[in-house]
């Protein structure tokens, strides 16, 4: 039997009897643009999304050193990988902005942080939550950091095995924790989706709100 599961997310709960959260995937799809960021934001508020979702990450930490300087061809012609990295990164000034901007807006955001530093950028907006990507969840000490700052967790479960996933709750513990059941194509097959794995998450996890994270292609799934 399930038993009734919330985490309370700002002036929200997520979870059983509430209404589904929808969170809007912008992470760094906005090249670096802070107008197009904004635009993204406006994107989901009329779509009726709860709230949005960035990522960040520090560069020098998550591009392996011998990365760096390959050159790539990017929407601002070519240039080493490392320089890429930053150009799609935004900064203090951008999440200031971002943060004032849903604020007025009365849309709720927060990010993906991929690597520690990247927590303590982030913390200094005081978001509500913090998410782990999937490829993160066998990285324990960033998990930890995200826990740390005290605000609920979010982690989705692509590429993961049940061990993994046991591990990484075991970790951060089950208390403020969201698990979100994802398939790692991009993009991913319907045929593919195995949605029936968020039953057993539910029934691995009792006490954790499971929820969904689509990279297929069209609404139906989600």
């Amino acid at each position: 039997m399930w038993t009734d599961r919330k985490v309370k997310v700002g002036q929200r709960h997520i979870g059983d009897g509430e209404s589904v959260y929808i969170i809007a995937e912008i992470g760094i799809n906005h090249n670096g643009s802070l107008d197009m960021a904004k635009k993204m934001v406006e994107g989901a508020i009329f779509a009726g999304c709860d709230a949005v979702k960035f990522q960040k990450r520090t560069p020098e930490l998550c591009v392996p050193k011998k990365q760096w300087s390959v050159e790539r061809d990017t929407p601002w012609g070519r240039m080493t990988y490392i320089d890429y990295r930053h150009k799609v990164e935004f900064g203090v000034e951008e999440f200031a902005e971002i943060d004032r901007f849903c604020q007025e807006r009365g849309i709720t955001w927060f990010a993906s942080c991929w690597d520690e530093e990247a927590v303590h950028f982030i913390e200094q907006f005081d978001p509500p939550l913090y998410k782990a990507a999937s490829a993160s969840l066998t990285d324990h000490a960033l998990l930890k950091a995200m826990k740390a700052t005290g605000k609920p967790l979010m982690v989705s479960t692509g590429m993961s095995s049940m061990a993994e996933i046991i591990s990484a709750v075991d970790v951060v513990g089950a208390c403020d924790l969201l698990l979100a059941h994802s398939t790692s194509a991009y993009p991913c097959l319907v045929d593919e989706l195995n949605l029936r794995m968020i039953d057993t998450l539910r029934h691995e996890f009792p006490s954790v709100p499971v929820g969904y994270s689509g990279h297929e292609v069209g609404l139906a799934p989600t």
